[in-house]
């Protein structure tokens, strides 16, 4: 079987296969850290965070960088108004970030980029597309010569003649022509700048992924991915001026993540209708809040409210109480039971719809249908009168795996101290009974709930870990 993927370059699922057997080199954009992260944010990450353990988990050695623009408009408008400067804002809400991308389950990046980390490899792409005539210096600034490029659009599916309807030129811009784009920036009093070959400044957004993806990936890469919002003009303005420097296809596959509505209506800052993560999980298990997002096919829109989180929270509970139920009957299982093929036959074909599923474009949420499937078929399981620790072992790595992939993880079960003090009592009476595979499961049990037993000669003690 072979992965599908929808590549947003050619409008429509091709089959993926990397530039070099075996290795994914896949590039994600990241936020601009001037504030908590919100929601919108958060989708990506969850998305792309997703296919990228999926990939691990067909196999595929995945080299993931993902960067942080740490200086733009936004950033330097913060800075003012909290003043503080750039750096200062730039590290806190890195630090954020990371404190609530964690918190949703996502693994970091093997390489996390900032801009003013940066400038060195960003002024010498600058400077050699000026030296081949895609860009040029105008009182300070630098301009990329988007008509140069003939297949400027391509992404986006515009045309030149469309683009020029909407094009214009702001205050205090010196461009050639309407659809030029900035490169480098002249500073502006006050501002946060580098020394450049065209005076003080710093770059504009585009330029950056194009210039840390070469640095990090090569010239060609296998996925670059991102926000619906990024294709245009971001993305497009990416493949443009790495082109145009390299001669080369810039990304092979190009994948875009839905938009998230509020209450049924688009997320918009001019509305205030945006909601940071930072304030949804301190009211909300944030695995909701992951496995809220991973319900919807990526490509789709997702609409967001407190309502549909709360019921997201009820079906989740409903998957990770079968596994719990499985652990509990796992001390009172043999293997003994004659039909134990014929459910582990079920397992496996309920596993194979899982990667059909995610094989199909990433489809989680038809792999979450598996999963509650998965969870429907132990349930069952557990009716049986005899039951298997062959059988209930097969369930359980079912369920972890396939919560690993999505990169959901299963809460250990909070025991009331009388609840502990019984399981002790029924290890202590399986010991006397020479019982001694009781006995260890039940310490194992407790160990995975963090409860840490001490055997004295006054007896069991146990303390939480």
């Amino acid at each position: 079987m072979t992965i599908q993927l929808y590549n947003t370059l050619t409008r429509k699922k091709e089959e993926f296969f990397p530039l070099e057997e075996g290795k994914v080199k896949m590039y994600v954009c990241g936020p601009t850290v001037y504030n908590y992260i919100h929601i919108g944010n958060a989708r990506p990450a969850i998305v792309f965070d997703t296919v990228r353990r999926y990939l691990e988990y067909r196999g595929y050695d995945v080299q993931y960088v993902s960067n942080f623009t740490d200086v733009d408009d936004k950033l330097i408008r913060a800075a003012n108004q909290l003043g503080e400067d750039v750096p200062t804002i730039a590290d806190r809400f890195i630090n954020a970030y990371f404190e609530d991308v964690s918190a949703l389950g996502c693994k970091k990046a093997d390489i996390h980029p900032r801009v003013m980390e940066s400038m060195d490899i960003i002024i010498e792409f600058i400077a050699k597309l000026i030296e081949k005539g895609y860009a040029y210096e105008s009182e300070g600034d630098v301009y990329f010569r988007t008509r140069k490029f003939d297949e400027y659009g391509k992404l986006s599916h515009q045309s030149i003649d469309d683009l020029q309807v909407g094009a214009r030129i702001e205050v205090g811009e010196k461009k050639q022509d309407d659809l030029d784009f900035a490169l480098w920036k002249a500073a502006k009093e006050g501002e946060i700048y580098w020394e450049s070959p065209w005076g003080i400044g710093r770059p504009g957004w585009h330029i950056e992924c194009s210039a840390m993806a070469k640095k990090y990936l090569g010239e060609t890469i296998d996925i670059h991915a991102g926000g619906q919002d990024l294709t245009f003009p971001h993305h497009e303005n990416e493949i443009a001026q790495s082109e145009a420097l390299s001669g080369k296809t810039f990304s092979r596959y190009w994948m875009h993540n839905g938009y998230i509505n509020i209450d049924n209506e688009k997320m918009s800052k001019s509305l205030g209708n945006f909601v940071l993560v930072h304030d949804i999980i301190k009211k909300h298990n944030p695995q909701v809040l992951r496995f809220f997002m991973l319900s919807v096919h990526y490509r789709n829109p997702i609409n967001y409210s407190e309502e549909l989180l709360e019921s997201t929270k009820a079906a989740f509970e409903r998957i990770t109480t079968s596994y719990q139920n499985l652990q509990h009957r796992k001390e009172a299982s043999t293997d003994l039971t004659d039909n134990n093929q014929e459910w582990l036959d079920k397992i496996s074909a309920l596993h194979e719809e899982f990667i059909t599923a995610m094989d199909d474009d990433f489809n989680t949420a038809k792999a979450i249908s598996v999963l509650f499937e998965l969870s429907k078929l132990a349930n069952y399981y557990l009716l049986e009168k005899n039951t298997s620790v062959g059988v209930i072992d097969q369930f359980t790595k079912q369920f972890e795996d396939l919560f690993q992939v999505l990169g959901l993880t299963f809460e250990k079960e909070e025991l009331l101290d009388e609840e502990i003090d019984a399981l002790i009592e029924k290890r202590n009476q399986a010991r006397k009974d020479r019982n001694f595979q009781l006995s260890d499961q039940i310490r194992d049990q407790l160990k995975d709930m963090n409860i840490i037993l001490e055997d004295t000669p006054q007896g069991t003690r146990w303390k939480r870990g």
